[in-house]
């Protein structure tokens, strides 16, 4: 009976699950501060404080996703703690790795080093859970770690509940702190904490851990695709093993050693071939419309984005730009062969002015792709304007042969062909500070006259006879005046003068004679009624350069509508010339208003020095110096200005009734009691 009880033994089934698969990002986290990529400073700072014993009570840990903040947390915290593998050590830059406190922090069930996320836990009843266990000493380890991750998530009254402890902490206790949106800490937190802003991690930096990555993993890749996912990543470690392992999971096909190739990653990261964009970009540099139309053709077929093309040119451009200047770049290993040699080549080619308008032109070209109802139309638009412009000189050889007169004025331009039209007002689109010089006078051609029966007008090329210039000579007044006919001579030193206007009746209009000084072209406006641009050049306006025919000013304020253009054509108008007005940064000279006010105080000043004006004050104490006047001065200027100010007695800076105007103090007499 017993025998037939005894039934056989059921074996257990075996445990056939394979082990579950580590991410990257969490498989090649660093370990030590030696594994902490592209942080010297920090790792510096720490291991100095930690061999020191300077270890402050409170960090907070400030960058962007994915560049070790909460990683470098976690070391610290073994380091505080580690005792090595005797368990005798003490705090190390070195963490063993082995000991008790070491495994178990790194598996995140340490009971002394609480970890909390800030994003989940943000009332001030998460916060007065660690005050209180604040108070009781570590369980096991050496410092009781508490570890904040996304603090600038926690409300108010938690920041503030939590001042108090982080300001005076048991000596047993540290704080780390982990953010990427530092701006939203409290000031008054962060008085309290010793702060480290983790930089990106460079793209070369992240190559050299992607290769060893796959070194580890006995994964082959193509080193362009490499430096694909190195710069997808950002400067993140943490996104770049992301796409790093995306890009291995793609290439993985079950049949011998996986290898990751760079058309599998930029089909993974829905970018263009970067080769195509680089030879896309040497074709506009050739102006060449077939080869760089035909090459956009293909990339928007093969599934590029618009904008992503611009992007990749934007980068491109960049990189020759930087390679013109510091050539080293363009010699980094981590950047693709296409890279390296073509930019090498278009750096030494490409003029700086030209990069700097293909920069602007694609970054222009950017908003209009992105606002267009047809992205690839618009985008084909911008790679056309970009292929015209190649035939362009540059701004500068523009600029330089203006200033020699070897750019004539295109023959039978309606702008040259108008009479009634200045050479202000035409040049009135050219924004301020960015005009050319005007060219040196050259001989005017004429077309002759067009034949009978519509067949198109010969050009003549023969110089007309030039006029003699005119005597010059300068008047008492300040100007320059013509002697016996109203155009003035070419001035050496100023821009060549051009042919008077007619008014209406068909007479030369009277022109005024060419200011000398700043001064007397600010009073020309106020004269000829010009009120609002007087009053701006008059209390607004810093000259930094001045001769005749050009101005160059730093304006304070805001300045009347179309200031610069008024002030040309204004000044083209009242005496002839061509007149050129810039805009300029430097500090220049006090405005006139300023410059009268201090030459007034000075005035008033030396009065009340003199002897005779002290003597005045001390017997009339109620008498006030409004102005000081030289007679000397005042007679000139009556007879210019009639005896209507002689009767008013006043200067324009008087007031009737408010106190005595007294003379000018150099023309007072020493001693008082001559006057008193």
């Amino acid at each position: 009976m017993d025998d037939a009880l005894d039934l056989p033994e059921t074996p257990q089934p075996r445990d056939t699950r394979a082990p579950a698969y580590r991410v990257l990002a969490r498989k090649y986290r660093p370990q030590t501060f030696k594994d902490l990529r592209g942080q010297d400073a920090l790792v510096r700072t720490l291991t100095n404080a930690i061999t020191a014993g300077r270890v402050a009570q409170a960090f907070i840990l400030t960058g962007v996703r994915g560049v070790g903040k909460t990683t470098t947390a976690r070391i610290v915290a073994r380091a505080l703690n580690c005792i090595g593998p005797d368990g005798t050590g003490g705090m190390t830059t070195e963490p063993c790795g082995v000991c008790a406190n070491c495994t178990a922090i790194a598996a995140d069930r340490h009971v002394d080093v609480i970890e909390m996320d800030a994003a989940s836990r943000t009332g001030v009843d998460d916060i007065r859970e660690i005050i209180e266990g604040v108070r009781y000493t570590p369980v096991q380890a050496r410092y009781k770690v508490y570890i904040i991750d996304e603090v600038h998530m926690l409300s108010r009254n938690a920041f503030n509940a939590l001042l108090k402890t982080l300001e005076e902490p048991p000596p047993h206790v540290k704080f780390i702190f982990a953010t990427t949106e530092i701006r939203k800490v409290p000031v008054t937190v962060l008085s309290r904490c010793q702060r480290f802003d983790l930089k990106r991690i460079e793209a070369r930096v992240l190559h050299g851990l992607f290769t060893d990555v796959l070194a580890a993993e006995t994964v082959v890749a193509e080193p362009d695709s490499v430096a694909l996912i190195a710069r997808a990543a950002d400067g993140s470690a943490r996104d770049g093993l992301s796409l790093l392992d995306q890009a291995i999971a793609m290439s993985a096909t079950g049949d011998g050693p996986v290898r990751v190739e760079t058309a599998v990653v930029q089909s993974m990261l829905g970018m263009t071939d970067r080769t195509r964009v680089i030879d896309l970009f040497a074709a506009m540099a050739k102006g060449d419309p077939t080869t760089a139309l035909g090459i956009l053709d293909d990339l928007i077929r093969g599934g590029g984005d618009p904008v992503a093309i611009l992007n990749d040119l934007l980068d491109f451009t960049h990189l020759i730009t930087r390679g013109k200047l510091l050539p080293d770049v363009l010699a980094d290993t981590s950047l693709p062969e296409a890279e390296r040699t073509t930019g090498k080549e278009l750096a030494e080619s490409l003029p700086m002015p030209v990069l700097s308008r293909v920069w602007q032109m694609l970054l222009k070209g950017v908003s209009e792709v992105q606002s267009a109802p047809r992205a690839e139309t618009a985008l084909e638009m911008v790679l056309i304007r970009l292929m015209h412009a190649a035939h362009l000189p540059p701004p500068g050889e523009i600029i330089a042969k203006l200033e020699k007169g070897g750019i004539p004025a295109a023959a039978g331009s309606q702008d040259a062909a108008s009479p009634g039209r200045s050479a202000t007002s035409a040049r009135a689109d050219v924004a301020p500070g960015l005009r050319p010089a005007p060219p040196a006078p050259g001989p005017a051609y004429a077309p002759t006259t067009a034949p009978a029966g519509g067949a198109p007008a010969a050009v003549s090329l023969a110089p007309l006879a030039p006029s003699a210039p005119p005597a010059r000579a300068v008047n008492d007044t300040g100007f320059a005046a013509t002697a016996g006919a109203t155009d003035p001579a070419p001035d050496l030193d100023g821009p060549p003068p051009s042919p008077p206007l007619l008014d209406p009746e068909g007479e030369p209009p009277q022109l005024e004679p060419m200011p000398t000084g700043f001064r007397p072209l600010v009073t020309l406006f106020r004269d000829r009624g010009e009120p609002l641009v007087y009053d701006f050049l008059y209390r607004s306006s810093h000259l930094v350069a001045y001769q005749p025919g050009r101005i160059e000013l730093r304006l304070d304020g805001n300045p009347p509508p179309d200031f610069v253009q008024k002030v040309m054509a204004s000044l083209q108008d009242w005496t002839g010339h061509r007149w050129v007005v810039t805009v300029s940064g430097e500090p220049g000279d006090p405005p006139l208003r300023a410059q009268d006010r201090a030459e007034e105080e000075a005035r008033l000043a030396r009065a009340r020095a003199n002897p005779v004006v002290q003597a005045a004050m001390a017997r009339f104490p109620d008498a006030r110096i409004l102005s000081v006047r030289n007679p000397l001065a005042d007679a000139a200027a009556l007879d210019s200005t009639g005896a209507a100010q002689q009767e008013s007695g006043l200067d324009d800076g008087a007031v009737p009734g408010d106190g005595p105007t007294v003379p000018d103090p150099d023309e007072l007499p020493d001693d008082a009691d001559d006057l008193l």
